[in-house]
């Protein structure tokens, strides 16, 4: 599959590697030019980029970008058409500053979807550790693998998200529409958890929409 890769921090660089190294066409993007892109993101096969470039003729885009700088993004550097992944979550007292339409409830996927322009973005990625995310992918049926949350609209595109989720080497788990995905934001009883398919299942379904004091801006 070709893939697009815009960031490439922990989260980006990590799914960088991995979704070369499982023989994916991936290209990879940060901030600057693509000579700054660490070494050890492109040591598997992927290709570094400039960010206008590592959507364009994408099957599937994801985003891992800080959400105050989604944005940022030039139009069109997301093309329509194409499942979006997005991993990244809001952090306004430790990076973000104030979004005041997730303060006031607008779940964090939905705000980027609306920024990206297209409501085909699926939230996942956004609460594993990343060095679990490089070293903890294990084959289907494996006792005890770690099962990923997915938040998106049902149908084909979600579908594909969920089989690059189980060749990565987790259980994705539904985790409902893209509407649903405060159910997986910080502070919930998911997130940063590595629970396997059943108790990640009841941990959304145990999810409060209240956003917690450390996840409120101050």
């Amino acid at each position: 599959m070709r893939i697009g890769i815009i960031g490439a921090g922990q989260i980006g660089g990590t799914l960088a590697r991995r979704l070369a190294e499982l023989g994916h066409e991936v290209r990879v993007a940060n901030s600057r030019a693509p000579e700054t892109v660490p070494d050890h993101v492109t040591a598997t096969g992927a290709k570094a980029v400039l960010a206008e470039d590592a959507a364009a003729g994408a099957e599937l885009v994801i985003v891992s970008i800080p959400q105050k700088n989604t944005p940022d993004l030039a139009p069109g550097t997301v093309p329509t058409g194409v499942p979006v992944i997005e991993t990244n979550n809001y952090y306004p007292q430790q990076r973000d500053g104030l979004i005041q339409a997730i303060e006031d409830g607008t779940p964090e996927s939905v705000w980027v979807a609306g920024q990206l322009g297209t409501d085909s973005v699926y939230k996942v990625f956004n609460g594993i550790w990343w060095k679990h995310l490089l070293e903890k992918g294990v084959p289907a049926g494996t006792p005890g693998r770690i099962a990923l949350p997915v938040a998106g609209a049902p149908g084909a595109d979600k579908q594909t998200v969920f089989a690059l989720v189980d060749e990565l080497g987790f259980d994705p788990v539904d985790g409902g529409t893209l509407a649903e995905s405060w159910r997986q934001q910080p502070g919930t009883p998911v997130y940063g958890k590595d629970h396997d398919a059943e108790r990640a299942t009841a941990a959304l379904a145990g999810a409060s929409p209240e956003r917690t004091e450390e996840w409120r801006a101050a």
